[in-house]
Parts: structure tokens; sequence; C-alpha cells
């Protein structure tokens, strides 16, 4: 889609009361594309992500998916996003298995079994399909709500601080992952506190402070240490 990606926000802005938590914000990422979007607590990320997943309305401004804007697409612009926030969103007394049917069933998916079945290779969760999530790790449950997400094959993918609490061998499976949806027709939107992490898994960074954007590259071009003194002149 050149220039307008799946992905794009225009001159978006939003209040809380008198604080101003976006202001102006100007965003684009492409169809294939891993984009980590950083800055410190409180700078407006997870404010931009759930307007741009349409859980918030921006006061100004207006965010397209795939060319189509939020406001006008209602609910249904919710098939073309997968969505992994702070809480999992699964049922912990059930199977992964079971977890994922009921929502492809929700979806209204058709043969949800063998929808379900591939997405279980994808999260490499087939082995521990028939156990219930209570007894899985933080990886695993976190690998389970990107499966849940990506269930009806979205093309937007926004993923808020995916790698909360994991070990480092959980967080390099999670990254293989991320890459791997990535290189598909999918655009991929994800917040981190590791900037390691974000300049290894990410194609750009892009860096939000005081609800602005104040720095964007290509992730090829930075290393951690480029990006903490970005984070050290605001």
């Amino acid at each position: 889609m050149g220039e307008e990606g799946l992905i794009v926000a225009r001159k978006v802005a939003k209040r809380y009361g008198r604080k101003r938590v976006l202001n102006s914000v100007d965003l684009v990422v492409p169809q294939g594309e891993v984009m980590a979007l950083l800055g410190a607590n409180g700078a407006g990320k997870s404010t931009l992500m759930r307007i741009i997943s349409g859980l918030t309305q921006p006061d100004r401004g207006e965010v397209l998916l795939g060319g189509v804007s939020t406001r006008r697409a209602g609910h249904e612009i919710r098939r073309y996003i997968g969505l992994v926030a702070h809480a999992p969103l699964l049922y912990d007394n059930l199977s992964g298995w079971d977890n994922l049917l009921f929502f492809a069933r929700l979806y209204d998916l058709q043969r949800p079994a063998e929808r379900v079945e591939a997405v279980l290779h994808a999260v490499d969760l087939w082995p521990r399909r028939h156990d219930v999530v209570r007894s899985y790790s933080r990886g695993m449950t976190q690998r389970l709500a990107i499966g849940r997400a990506i269930l009806h094959d979205p093309p937007v993918l926004l993923l808020d601080e995916p790698d909360t609490g994991l070990d480092p061998a959980s967080a390099e499976t999670l990254a293989h992952l991320i890459r791997t949806l990535g290189a598909s027709s999918r655009a991929i939107l994800l917040t981190t506190h590791n900037l390691e992490r974000a300049v290894l898994w990410a194609d750009s960074i892009t860096l939000l402070a005081e609800g602005k954007i104040a720095q964007s590259a290509p992730a090829a071009r930075l290393t951690a240490e480029t990006v903490r003194g970005w984070m050290a002149e605001i």
C-alpha cells in the first residue's frame, strides 16, 4: 500500500481531563514491518495502541487500517486487528486447545478445529494443547495469547509489552514468533521497555515522548545505546 501502509495514524490527539496524552501523532506501519513503539511510562504508548485498536476514540485526527478509517468501520474493524494487551484474555481452567476453539467459534471461523491446530503449531504449543492454561509458564501463556490474537488471521497485530516477565529462553521463542508473523502480510506494532529486544525484534523504532513522536529510524541503523541516548535527551 506504499506510503499508506496497513496502520496509519494521522494527527491523532487525546486528552484525559487537562492532561494532553497524545499531541498530533503521525505514524505509518507498512505491510510486512514490525515497528517498536518506545517511550517512558506516561509517554502515551498504551493510549495510542488503544486508539489504533478501536478501544478508545481520539479527540482529533484519525486512524486508518488498510485504508479504512476506524471511525467509519465500526465494530467490523476488529476483525482486522489482533490485540495482545497486558491481560492475556484466556481462561485458566481450560486447555490451550479449548481456549482457542472457544475464540475460533466466537469469530465464526470455518473449520475451527483445523485453524486451531494450525495456530497451536505456529506458536509451538501443540504438545501442550490438552494442558490447562494455569499450568503454562509465562512464556507459554504469552504465546497462546498471540495464538488467540492471530486466529482470525488479522493483517494488523498490536502487542503491548508482550515480553514482560519472560525469561531469556521464552523471550527468544517470542522473538522468533514475532519475526515470523511480521515477515508475512501483517503489520505489527509492539511496545516494550527492553531496548535491546526492540532493536533486535523490530524493523523500525519510533520513540514517543510527551505525546509526540520524538524520533524514528530503521532498527538496522540503531543500537540500544543509541536509543538510550535519544531518551536521555528528552
